[in-house]
């Protein structure tokens, strides 16, 4: 009985049986009057309006119609922003592909945190949005989606797939697809990492900044920036 009792007390008092520690809450900054010191010690962290700061720049912000994967509207304002370091290298890559007669077209910037929580709890299908958990880099100012498109027309180049797809064909490196659209996607690609962005692997249009943990969560609406 003795021994019995010794190796219940071995297995259920051990670390497999220890209670685990609650995880730390997220913290998102969500008052403007925080945001604003903030940027005041560190002007790196203002969020820019990139449509200002940006020659020729086209949005197609998507989220502020129904033409979305969520078919709603989610942004009251179709706006674009980021931090101040991401907006001075959008500035330098949309000089660089005005040289070839391009230009960059962006879909989605800074997300408010709440508008990530909102995409979550309307989605039918959790796999394909963002879990609100650890907040995501476009809550940072951090995350462009975005693709290029010919000045003269001002249409979009030939890319793998529209936006917001969840076909396979969105990854980054697939390969079966017309040499063309190839081209266009690895183009951006290139241009993007040259200056200090990273491609999400399953979506050809998602770019993260590097340094993105350097900047806080925010749910700061747009109507206040």
């Amino acid at each position: 009985m003795k021994r019995t009792l010794s190796l219940f007390l071995l297995l259920f008092s051990g670390p497999a049986f220890a209670q685990k520690k609650a995880p730390a809450p997220l913290k998102v900054v969500n008052s403007l009057s925080v945001y604003k010191n903030a940027c005041r010690q560190n002007p790196d962290k203002q969020l820019v309006d990139l449509k200002k700061a940006i020659p020729n720049l086209q949005l197609d912000i998507r989220y502020a119609t129904k033409n979305n994967f969520m078919k709603q509207v989610m942004y009251p304002q179709a706006r674009a922003f980021a931090r101040k370091p991401v907006a001075l290298q959008l500035q330098k890559i949309q000089s660089e592909l005005h040289k070839k007669g391009l230009g960059l077209r962006i879909y989605d910037a800074y997300r408010p945190y709440s508008i990530t929580v909102a995409f979550y709890q309307k989605a039918s299908d959790k796999h394909f949005v963002a879990n609100p958990a650890k907040g995501s880099k476009h809550n940072r100012g951090c995350a462009i989606d975005l693709s290029l498109i010919n000045l003269k027309t001002g249409k979009e180049l030939p890319m793998p797939t529209p936006y917001d797809s969840f076909a396979p064909e969105a990854a980054a490196d697939y390969a079966q697809l017309p040499p063309s659209v190839i081209n266009n996607r690895n183009l951006l690609i290139r241009t993007m990492q040259a200056h200090g962005f990273r491609v999400l692997k399953n979506e050809w249009w998602h770019y993260d900044f590097v340094g993105w943990q350097n900047y806080e969560l925010l749910d700061i609406p747009f109507k206040d920036l």
